[in-house]
């Protein structure tokens, strides 16, 4: 059951959405923020700070939403393929509502620096519940994966999530039918390397990759 402060957090990232929609960004203000969820400009600053808290705030409901539609979903499926699909396709489901304006908030996000950036210190806890939910579409699948590439698959997979975002955002087709396409295609293109990734004469490649991705982080 949802606390009184949740549901108040949660009012007022609902609030922020709707006038972030109607405003853009820059026209919003936490005044106005505060109006339309009926709290005090006072209580608005207490669970934000600023307006770019309130796009982490929308960021860490994006997930906490994927992850709740994703998850019973992936119950019972085995498939790798099948089961990386279906993550990506629960997250399109929840993100359709905000497409016509998430193009400002990835745009503000891609800038160095910036908290709102995915890879930034305050995105940690959203990043690590979204890169989590790979490796629980990992763990519940059949599929044999190489060890060394098994324990950095998840955080790899979660950037193949980010590329299916940018692509999602700049694509104009009706539902976002060339997303869906694109997972269609690539969900089982990706589980097939994993399952190759075992082969001795691809496992120097998959340590390769491992080893870029763990220097990268460094």
């Amino acid at each position: 059951m949802t606390s009184a402060r949740g549901k108040t957090r949660e009012a007022i990232v609902s609030a922020a959405l709707e006038l972030f929609r109607e405003h853009g960004f820059e026209g919003t203000t936490m005044r106005a923020v505060a109006d339309r969820a009926g709290v005090s400009v006072g209580n608005a600053y207490y669970y934000f700070s600023s307006k770019d808290e309130l796009v982490q705030g929308f960021y860490d409901q994006l997930v906490a939403e994927h992850r709740a539609l994703a998850l019973p979903e992936l119950d019972g499926r085995r498939d790798l393929a099948d089961r990386l699909g279906t993550a990506l396709r629960a997250w399109l489901t929840v993100a359709e509502p905000y497409r016509e304006f998430a193009g400002r908030f990835f745009a503000v996000a891609a800038q160095p620096g910036n908290p709102l950036s995915p890879f930034s210190a305050e995105a940690g806890p959203a990043r690590g519940a979204a890169v989590d939910l790979y490796r629980e579409v990992l763990a519940g699948s059949r599929t044999p994966v190489d060890p060394d590439l098994a324990r950095e698959l998840p955080e790899l997979l979660w950037l193949y999530h980010l590329g299916v975002v940018l692509f999602w955002v700049h694509d104009t087709s009706p539902g976002a039918a060339r997303t869906e396409l694109l997972v269609d295609r690539t969900a089982p293109m990706l589980a097939r390397l994993v399952r190759l990734s075992k082969l001795p004469v691809l496992r120097p490649l998959s340590h390769q990759a491992v080893t870029l991705l763990q220097e990268l982080r460094a």
